[in-house]
């Protein structure tokens, strides 16, 4: 693997490659303005890229015909119906079982709120996506953890025990599934979302499937959405063009009804429909429906950054076990053989002067780990993974390298 930092050619159609450091630091979003300037931010999920030309062009033509006010239409459900056909021979997405919500997040609690109640158990698998915990408490209902097993997969077993605290007393129940996973990229097979719908209707559990990074799979994985296994008539979904072509901060997402939970969601109130962005619908619907080239060429370079990572790790903190997933622009790092605590992420913030999401957050299996964002170019991945310390200090301690490297060990 070339460890060489390296500049695109011009015509080099991978997003990741189009940015400098420079032109990235004049943004003013969370990743980089969180942190001092000297900090490389490879933390919060957003990427490092130009927007896609079709959605600009969309974006751009609402804007100067003053069209912005309330979203309106089934255009961005039409759109992503004809994305999941073609990218996962998926024709059961019916328009007339879909509702647009403000962004995947607060989609998930409108769901939660149409099948459970106050007191009520959701089920997650840890580690998994933050918000999870504090979205689910906030609504007054209690998480019960079903940690994920061996390669960072489902486990079934633990899921089925999960299931069966979480019902106990006949109350109702809810499980929360991450799929693609957050924070691992692992991409849950067809025989294992159908093994999951077959345990939840067994114990009486819904299933809310929160299928936001379902663009994000690599080149060779399939990704199946969970709506279209055996069993899962009466799931519901979310999904959003967000995290595929970096539209975070253009609110708006779809909520998905199976043909059993058809009535579930028409009890959705109206007033919800109000809150995403209308812009915001109209960068997804563009992203679904003409953002393919890019797309692809975002996925061969993100497959490219989980080899160099990799590499990276390998020369340079070869005590940091990786698992690269085929999916997200995200790597979980086990770093627990490197000595630093429960929390790396802090020294390397201090040491290495890199932003890395803590893994405590995530809930249990998240001591002693951190995420990486890897939606970067690889200059930056290069730059936070090497080392560029100088003298040790008076006290006899090692320098502090301006980044990862060896000595953080």
């Amino acid at each position: 693997m070339d460890l060489t930092p390296h500049r695109p050619a011009d015509d080099d159609p991978n997003p990741l490659n189009r940015l400098t450091l420079d032109q990235l630091r004049l943004r003013t979003s969370m990743k980089w303005r969180t942190y001092p300037d000297d900090v490389l931010p490879l933390w919060v999920a957003e990427m490092d890229v130009p927007l896609a030309e079709p959605v600009v062009r969309a974006v751009t033509d609402a804007i100067a015909l003053g069209d912005t006010g309330y979203p309106a239409g089934t255009a961005y459900a039409e759109a992503l119906a004809g994305f999941a056909r073609e990218r996962w021979g998926w024709d059961g997405l019916a328009v007339e079982r879909t509702a647009i919500v403000p962004d995947v997040m607060l989609g998930v609690v409108e769901m939660l709120k149409l099948v459970s109640g106050p007191g009520d158990a959701v089920v997650v698998n840890c580690p998994v996506y933050p918000p999870f915990y504090p979205f689910v408490e906030h609504m007054d209902r209690r998480v019960v953890e079903a940690p994920l097993g061996a390669h960072l997969r489902l486990d079934l077993d633990a899921l089925e025990d999960a299931f069966r605290r979480a019902v106990a007393g006949g109350r109702r129940a809810t499980y929360l599934l991450c799929s693609p996973h957050n924070p691992t990229g692992t991409v849950h097979t067809a025989d294992e979302l159908a093994a999951v719908a077959a345990l939840a209707d067994r114990h009486g559990v819904r299933v809310v499937a929160d299928e936001i990074h379902a663009p994000l799979v690599a080149p060779g994985t399939v990704f199946t959405p969970y709506l279209s296994v055996p069993g899962a008539e009466s799931g519901l979904s979310l999904m959003s063009a967000s995290k595929g072509w970096n539209l975070a901060g253009l609110k708006a997402a779809l909520a998905i009804a199976g043909p059993a939970a058809a009535d579930d969601l028409a009890r959705l109130p109206e007033e919800v429909g109000h809150g995403p962005s209308h812009i915001g619908v109209i960068a997804h619907t563009a992203a679904l429906r003409d953002g393919g080239d890019w797309l692809d060429a975002l996925l061969g370079g993100l497959d490219d950054n989980r080899a160099l990572l990799a590499g990276l790790l390998a020369r340079e903190l070869p005590g940091v076990r990786y698992r690269p997933g085929p999916a997200t622009f995200l790597a979980w790092l086990d770093c627990r053989a490197l000595g630093l605590g429960d929390d790396p992420a802090a020294v390397f913030l201090d040491r290495g002067r890199v932003a890395l999401n803590s893994g405590l957050p995530f809930g249990t299996g998240g001591a002693g780990h951190v995420r990486l964002n890897l939606g970067t170019s690889p200059e930056v991945l290069i730059e936070a993974g090497t080392a560029d310390g100088g003298p040790p200090s008076s006290e006899g301690r090692p320098p502090k390298p301006l980044r990862v490297s060896r000595s953080d060990r």
